[in-house]
């Protein structure tokens, strides 16, 4: 395993409003996603996100099961798989769980708020015990810039 893990601390806006921002980077990058975000409600907020967040773009995707899913850089499903059905690199968990299907991806984002605090904080410390884990936190500031950093 050499996967890089990317914590982000949501302490100002939720991960439908973050996680889109992040996808377009990936797929501008040419990079495939598929982001776990747990029950289907969960689903809905992400994959409306991904249409309207960002209004110059939006960000076609499929969700896990569809018949053209493999086609798609993006997809969205209620848990992680690996492999994903489009060969997906980049792991999203939009839902703060962390699933360690995400090891096996090259890079991993966990999205947390102060409700999955202690869960992150625990993966944090269990995933530095494991050889070859790159770990990154990072966390928005009040104007809503990224900050690496405890």
């Amino acid at each position: 395993m050499g996967a890089r893990v990317d914590f982000y601390h949501l302490t100002r806006d939720p991960a439908d409003r973050v996680v889109p921002h992040i996808v377009q980077r990936v797929v501008a990058s040419g990079g495939r996603c598929f982001i776990a975000a747990g029950a289907e409600q969960g689903q809905g907020a992400i994959s409306q996100a991904l249409w309207t967040v960002i209004p110059e773009s939006f960000l076609a995707h499929e969700h896990a099961g569809d018949a053209d899913a493999p086609e798609g850089s993006i997809i969205i499903g209620e848990t992680m798989v690996h492999p994903a059905p489009n060969g997906a690199e980049f792991a999203l968990m939009a839902d703060g769980l962390w699933d360690d299907a995400a090891l096996q991806f090259t890079r991993a984002f966990l999205f947390f708020d102060g409700s999955h605090i202690d869960d992150a904080r625990a993966c944090w410390r269990r995933l530095g015990t494991i050889d070859g884990i790159e770990r990154h936190y990072w966390r928005q500031d009040d104007q809503g810039r990224w900050r690496e950093g405890p």
